[in-house]
């Protein structure tokens, strides 16, 4: 029995260690822009792994300086409830975890933009229940430490939008050739259809979910 309480408490310290280097990463983030992150770094080696040549392209720009037409597309996107939720949206939670008991299988998923942004930043696009807890936990802290505007500051400077594509300056210049900030209504509604699947899905092929997103943004008053 003594070496089960033995790891046991090695795990717990270790899991203490973790979070310690989370909180400490958030609240350097809340001023530093992050030099790479946990994704970024996924691609890079997986790049290496394959013998495939690896070109990032990711120009952060303030909050200020992204069209507020994308702003307002991410959130209609991909998290409806993003100024009113403390880093989870338990009633989306809660919606998708009835459907996947009624249909007997796992459904899609209810991460928040704070959620998403807690896995590119520590994390990988690799699901397992382990990450998925780890975001539950630590999204609560990344709202409270960041704050909402620096946290999608953060989550469009750091996504992926294409292969090698990070960000939305760089995604605007790839698929756009202008700006982020300079982007209109339909691009910005173009851009975040691809979010489910940046590196698969293009902006001029996204006709019907991009119809969606702007629907949804007239529904918010945007």
């Amino acid at each position: 029995m003594r070496w089960v309480v033995r790891l046991l408490k090695w795990s717990l310290l270790f899991l203490a260690a973790l979070y310690l280097f989370w909180i400490s990463a958030l609240v350097t983030l809340k001023f530093v822009d992050p030099p790479t992150t946990g994704v970024q770094l996924q691609r890079y080696i997986e790049a290496k792994i394959n013998g495939k040549a690896y070109h990032k392209k990711i120009v952060f720009k303030p909050l200020a300086q992204i069209s507020v037409q994308l702003q307002h597309a991410v959130i209609a996107s991909e998290d409806g409830r993003f100024y009113t939720h403390h880093g989870v949206d338990w009633e989306e939670t809660r919606k998708v975890a009835e459907a996947s008991e009624d249909n007997g299988k796992l459904g899609r998923g209810a991460s928040t933009i704070t959620q998403q942004l807690v896995k590119n930043l520590f994390f990988t696009t690799h699901r397992n229940p382990v990450r998925k807890a780890f975001e539950y936990t630590l999204a609560p802290l990344a709202d409270t430490i960041l704050g909402k505007q620096r946290e999608l500051e953060l989550y469009l400077n750091i996504v992926e939008w294409g292969p090698g594509v990070w960000g939305a300056e760089a995604a605007a210049q790839y698929h756009y050739h202008i700006p982020a900030a300079k982007l209109d209504r339909e691009e910005a509604a173009r851009l975040a259809a691809c979010l489910p699947s940046p590196r698969r899905y293009r902006p001029a092929k996204m006709n019907d979910f991009s119809a969606s997103i702007m629907d949804r943004m007239r529904m918010m008053n945007w």
